[in-house]
């Protein structure tokens, strides 16, 4: 018995490092048929980036390659690392997004999305708080860690907070350009008028992701479970059946936010948000509208 456990750990271990040596051959394929990059393109695409976006396209290096370039010529003209705090800070007033000061159990970064508390009207200035966030949270992953979970409140949600087209654009930035980015999606307690809004929405939203989505409700013990299995009750707020309060003081996130900027800004290496990267590879691509949406069909 002992050497059947033995022979058949062994196998596994060997399948594993197949699997793995696989996936580095995918990787190194991938960087070749992009070609030279340099500047802020050539320091987004570490080998871990590269791994999503083939883990997103079910590690098709054609298919992997179109998602890159696509992102690569989005990044040159939207210039997601080049948002500061001070720019979007006034759609985190009412603290509607923010990053929690605590981790999953898997030690991933957490954002916590509080839909009810919409305080603007501009589509593109919520999106553009949102991009800012996922970049900060992104850069703050933990070493080997390149997901994140997020908790969305729904305590005061309605139709009207979240356009439809909204939602729609907001995935397609997600999916598209921060691809295998989420691990978890907690949709907390969500009204019986979000079914109509969700059976709209989904169909904007792949299959890989729609696995990653929980719907949780306070009085179902069975949807809770994944919030023990997910979350340390001690630092998880109330909002979503933990026993910590949540209260959001934007001066003080604002405060932890701009000194966020400083060590953005020295990881790509400026300290001028309107330094332009010398990068030819995207240079010389056709500019496009500066949008989080692509036209429908």
């Amino acid at each position: 018995m002992f050497w059947r456990k033995a022979s058949h750990q062994c196998n596994q271990e060997t399948e594993s490092a197949e699997k793995a040596a696989e996936k580095d051959a995918k990787i190194r394929e991938l960087r070749a048929a992009i070609g030279a990059l340099t500047g802020r393109s050539f320091k987004f695409c570490n080998d871990a980036c590269i791994g999503l976006y083939l883990e997103a396209r079910n590690w098709d290096v054609e298919q992997a390659k179109k998602m890159l370039e696509e992102t690569l010529k989005w990044r040159s003209t939207y210039k997601p690392e080049e948002i500061r705090w001070h720019e979007v800070a006034h759609e985190g007033e009412t603290g509607k997004a923010s990053i929690a000061n605590f981790h999953d159990r898997q030690g991933r970064t957490v954002l916590i999305m509080r839909p009810g508390k919409q305080n603007t009207s501009s589509a593109e200035g919520s999106a553009r708080h949102l991009v800012y966030l996922m970049e900060n949270a992104i850069m703050n992953l933990p070493e080997g860690q390149e997901q994140m979970s997020w908790l969305v409140d729904f305590n005061g949600w309605s139709l009207r907070k979240v356009p439809i087209k909204t939602a729609r654009d907001i995935i397609y930035l997600l999916q598209n350009h921060y691809p295998e980015r989420l691990g978890l999606i907690v949709l907390y307690s969500p009204p019986g008028v979000f079914e109509a809004f969700w059976k709209i929405v989904k169909y904007f939203v792949d299959p890989k992701t729609s696995q990653k989505i929980k719907f949780v409700y306070p009085n179902n013990q069975d949807s809770m479970e994944v919030m023990k299995t997910c979350f340390d009750s001690e630092n998880l707020p109330r909002e979503f059946g933990g026993k910590t309060t949540l209260k959001y003081d934007h001066e003080e996130f604002s405060r932890l936010m701009t000194q966020e900027d400083v060590k953005t800004a020295k990881f790509w290496g400026f300290d001028d948000v309107h330094y332009h990267d010398a990068d030819e590879h995207l240079r010389n691509a056709e500019p496009e509208p500066v949008s989080i949406a692509q036209p429908e069909n």
